[in-house]
């Protein structure tokens, strides 16, 4: 029985934790190989039923598209792009088979920019995918392949030669006769356009490296596209990526190995993927459409993706970033999905793109976290109570602290940095594009690209508009302990400290404007 013999990031093993369930099924949009068609995920369908949605897509000159003819690479990524957008999924993966890599590497480039009108990509996986820089393959292959289709459909003793070069055994009946009758019906100019053009096409130099979370498969008996390759040519694109290795596989995996495929994919998403609160329809919807610049587009796209159950600290050590979840979880509680905010801060700190400003009285926001965690984790905060830990977090914003907890910080500066972070994790939580659709916050959408910008036309408080998206009803407190009308720590609900508040120092901001806050107040309530 074949098996998944290696599935990790930088060595480590991967746990299977169950992640929310959004409303609405995610979406598996699958691109497949050359020579292959949509047909090809069919058993893969069957095993993820109940758990995805499939888009399985004939792509330009294959299967039920083959009347389409040679695609360029360009085409064909237009081609998928406009199919998902008229699909409209709430949340998606892209999945890309060989050629079919290459392509869902460009889709997810710009939809990560911003550029394409779509809005949901939660992932990306590639089976022995073909990466966006020319492919490697014996030129001696390439041109016999070629000659394949000169004359005509791929038929007879062709036909069987691509498929047993590209198994590791031999397939079901069923796959076999899948694979012989796609080959035939491929258009032969479109075969001979990949092979010739856009094998060869080197889109690298575009496609920057995708923050999104990815699965990179390989096949054991793979050749051209086996691990190595994946890990030189795919890998570096995607610093999220998980390897997996499949025993028994060569380079037809859907049809080869579809059980294992299906365990890894469900994997991703309870790895990762999942792991973010699911935007709204009507919201992802304004998102995606000309209302929405692509730069706002992309930042939301990129802000909207799962957080890592493997993160790994940057800057806080591993306890110091447990420390401040359990903070991150009283100054912010989340129902559903979480967003890991705390992983989130020390991202942002690794980066140096906080808001640019800290208390005078402050050491560098990297060593007050550090210092101020450290006294927390020393008074036991995690192991209290949620009423006890308030009444702690209270207590250290009054700036009331005394004895063990202070640490090298006094409890005036334990006070101010308690500040800083509340504001850091709230600005961090009300950024996700989920939490703007909880709140009811669309002003991002006042603008678009064009020269015009399309505005509001109802400047009237409480008024929406035919194109805003329904309101969300406030979600009940939660009852407590503690006073009906102090559910969580009186600090955290105070604004954020001004800009030219008295007695802090200016910093120049690591990237200044690189992304617009969304603290803004509904722009018509100023009308």
């Amino acid at each position: 029985m074949a098996s998944i013999t290696r599935l990790e990031r930088n060595g480590l093993a991967i746990p299977h934790t169950p992640a929310v369930r959004p409303d609405e099924l995610p979406t598996l949009v699958c691109l497949h190989a050359l020579g292959s068609s949509r047909h090809a995920f069919d058993e893969l369908a069957a095993r993820l039923e109940g758990r995805f949605r499939m888009l399985a897509l004939d792509l330009p000159g294959f299967g039920d598209e083959a009347a389409r003819g040679a695609a360029t690479v360009e085409e064909t990524v237009e081609y998928v792009l406009a199919r998902i957008a008229f699909a409209a999924p709430q949340r998606f993966l892209l999945l890309g088979h060989s050629m079919g890599g290459k392509i869902a590497t460009i889709v997810a480039s710009r939809v990560l920019s911003g550029e394409a009108p779509v809005f949901g990509l939660a992932g990306v996986v590639l089976l022995a995918g073909s990466p966006p820089s020319p492919e490697p393959m014996e030129e001696e292959r390439r041109e016999q392949m070629i000659g394949w289709a000169s004359p005509g459909p791929i038929t007879g003793d062709d036909a069987r030669t691509f498929i047993d070069a590209n198994t590791a055994g031999p397939l079901s009946p069923g796959d076999n006769a899948l694979m012989l009758r796609d080959l035939e019906r491929t258009a032969p100019e479109a075969w001979i356009a990949w092979l010739n053009r856009g094998s060869e096409e080197d889109w690298s130099p575009v496609v920057e490296p995708l923050p999104v979370p990815a699965l990179i498969v390989s096949g054991r008996e793979d050749g051209d596209l086996g691990e190595k390759a994946q890990r030189e040519l795919n890998g570096p694109l995607y610093p999220r990526a998980t390897f997996a290795v499949v025993d028994d596989a060569a380079h037809l995996l859907p049809l080869e190995q579809p059980g294992e495929v299906a365990a890894l994919i469900e994997s991703l998403w309870q790895l990762s993927a999942g792991r973010a609160p699911a935007v709204p329809r009507d919201v992802a919807a304004v998102i995606a459409s000309d209302r929405t610049s692509r730069r706002t587009r992309g930042i939301l796209a990129r802000r909207a993706l799962g957080d890592d159950v493997l993160y790994e600290p940057q800057v806080l050590t591993a306890a110091q970033l447990t420390t401040l979840r359990a903070v991150a979880a009283r100054v912010v509680p989340q129902e559903g999905e979480a967003i890991d905010l705390a992983a989130r801060l020390d991202a942002q700190l690794a980066a140096g793109t906080g808001d640019g400003w800290r208390n005078a009285g402050l050491p560098a926001d990297p060593e007050a976290y550090a210092l101020a965690l450290d006294a927390l984790a020393s008074a036991g905060f995690e192991g209290q109570a949620p009423d006890e830990q308030d009444s702690r977090l209270e207590r250290l914003a009054a700036a009331a602290e005394e004895g063990p907890i202070a640490g090298t910080l006094s409890p005036k500066q334990l006070a101010s940095w308690f500040e800083d972070a509340c504001a850091d994790l709230v600005k961090l939580w009300l950024a996700h594009p989920a939490s703007l659709a909880r709140v009811g916050f669309d002003g991002f959408a006042a603008g678009g690209d064009g020269v015009r910008k399309q505005g509001f036309q109802l400047l009237v408080a409480g008024s929406r508009e035919e194109w805003e998206p329904t309101p969300r009803p406030r979600a009940a407190a939660t009852p407590t302990s503690r006073d009906a009308d102090a559910p969580g720590p009186r600090h955290a609900a105070e604004p954020a400290r001004p800009a030219g508040e008295p007695g802090r120092d200016q910093r120049e901001p690591a990237h200044p404007a690189a992304e617009p806050t969304a603290s803004a107040l509904d722009p018509k309530a100023h009308a």
